[in-house]
């Protein structure tokens, strides 16, 4: 007698349930789903077909095609021809679709062609949970993240890389022009025949090589930010958090709901840096909560002067760290934070007591900067660890009370960037999670932007359900 759990026989015959609905549980996410994608207008977001053509042969209606990337993102199923095989075998897809079976180029075909609708699907759900009172929190955490992009390293070329290529070819001619020489000095006709013509070719193919080079060498010269790459043309090379690494792909940016963790907003950039992403991404954040007053945190990456300034105007208050950038202190001297502004008399008081007065106003990479010094300078006990000019001159920023303010807040709230840490980082880590630590499947900005919406709404949609429920959900879609 087996010791072990037996399977049923295949060939015996099995009463299987007659009618799909018997499969699908009540609190089956699949329903969110259906019911979410049936609530929605496809007409008015902009999908191609919504409407049946009159003429022709009839085609898949937008619904079913948005269901089966909805279903597929939900469960880490992003490739069409994945979908088109997950059609024909998953239960839960045969309720979904009305057992319907698109072909892969027909689910592709449906992301590539309708980009904008999907995003404003992402966004139609954000909505859902504003109604849904989850935003009731008016603190958000900004944060941005590179993804890879479909585009190797090695077809991503700079400036410095077309350059180190072409004299890494003219160093490899000059070897094997060696070797030709020093083949003709040997006395075996038939091996140096053979040898001969080996690096004769290989020289053919470096020259070959070399002027692929200088093409790309002009290109890279009048791109905009002189950096081509081949294989996805808006891709482009980005540092990222470890020393010496990087990757060609996108930088993903995220405004995130502090209390439920949700992404109220979220915009892909192929820029490396987000010093110029801090006002825009909370604007939009801030529109989309409608909230009359928001907060915002962010690493040191987003601090830029200008930002930080929009974000007040705009009813925004930022919590953003500031860089140290200068190097004083490493060099034993004494930092700016030394010096303590005096605004009810518009002065510097220095390390050593002295009074450091405006002298003049001037334009300094765009800001207007007002600067302070005092005459006393050379014959002050500290000027060895002050400066090693005539004077220590501070410039000041004219709306440098906004950053003051905004240091004092970080003051005053330490735990604030613990919050963004918490806050911003783990819907990322979830996100490259899904993907498999994988590069998009999609090329060009427009396009991995549609594809960084559908993981945004299948990421929103599983957050909501455990936080809500899923027929409280239903619920709610259907009002």
């Amino acid at each position: 007698m087996s010791r072990f759990v037996e399977g049923a026989d295949r060939s015996q015959s099995v009463l299987f349930p007659e009618r799909l609905e018997d499969y699908v549980g009540e609190d089956n996410p699949v329903r969110v789903v259906d019911a979410f994608v049936e609530h929605l207008d496809l007409t008015a977001l902009g999908f191609e077909r919504a409407i049946a053509q009159a003429t022709g042969r009839p085609g898949y209606h937008a619904a079913t095609l948005l269901k089966i990337y909805l279903y597929g993102y939900l469960n880490r199923v992003q490739s069409s021809r994945r979908l088109e095989r997950e059609a024909q075998r998953n239960v839960e897809l045969m309720w979904l679709t009305g057992q319907l079976v698109p072909d892969f180029k027909t689910i592709a075909d449906f992301r590539r062609d309708n980009g904008a609708a999907i995003r404003k699907v992402c966004r139609e759900f954000v909505l859902l949970c504003r109604r849904l009172g989850l935003f009731a929190q008016a603190l958000i955490a900004i944060d941005g993240s590179k993804f890879k992009a479909v585009n190797t390293r090695d077809k991503n070329y700079t400036r410095a890389k077309v350059q180190r290529r072409i004299e890494q070819i003219e160093e490899s001619v000059a070897r094997y022009l060696s070797e030709l020489d020093t083949a003709d000095r040997r006395g075996d006709a038939e091996v140096n025949e053979a040898h001969t013509r080996h690096l004769k070719d290989k020289i053919a193919k470096l020259h070959s090589e070399m002027q692929r080079m200088q093409t790309l060498a002009k290109e890279v010269e009048v791109a905009p930010d002189h950096q081509i790459s081949l294989t996805d043309p808006d891709a482009r090379s980005m540092a990222t958090s470890g020393k010496g690494t990087g990757m060609v792909g996108y930088n993903v940016q995220t405004a995130v709901d502090a209390k439920h963790h949700l992404i109220v907003d979220h915009q892909v950039t192929n820029v490396g840096h987000d010093r110029n992403q801090l006002a825009v991404m909370a604007t939009r954040a801030k529109d989309i909560m409608q909230l009359e007053h928001l907060e915002v945190v962010a690493d040191r990456g987003y601090f830029s002067s200008p930002e930080i300034v929009a974000c007040e105007a705009s009813g925004i208050t930022p919590y953003v760290p500031k860089p140290r950038t200068s190097n004083n202190h490493a060099k034993g001297l004494f930092d700016k934070r030394d010096f303590v502004y005096l605004p009810e008399v518009d002065e510097y008081r220095c390390p050593a007591g002295q009074s450091l007065t405006w002298r003049f106003r001037s334009i300094e990479a765009g800001l207007e900067m007002d600067c302070y010094w005092s005459s006393v300078c050379k014959g002050c006990r500290l000027k060895a660890q002050c400066t090693s000019g005539p004077n220590r001159r501070v410039r000041r920023w004219v709306h440098e009370d906004v950053l003051d303010a905004m240091q004092q807040r970080l003051d005053r709230d330490a735990g604030k960037m613990r919050t963004r840490r918490c806050t911003a980082e783990h819907p990322f880590g979830t996100l490259k999670s899904w993907m498999g630590y994988t590069h998009f499947l999609t090329r060009t900005l427009e396009h991995v932007s549609t594809e960084m919406s559908l993981h945004v709404l299948a990421y929103n949609l599983k957050r909501v359900m455990r936080i809500v429920g899923i027929t409280p959900l239903m619920l709610a879609i259907a009002t």
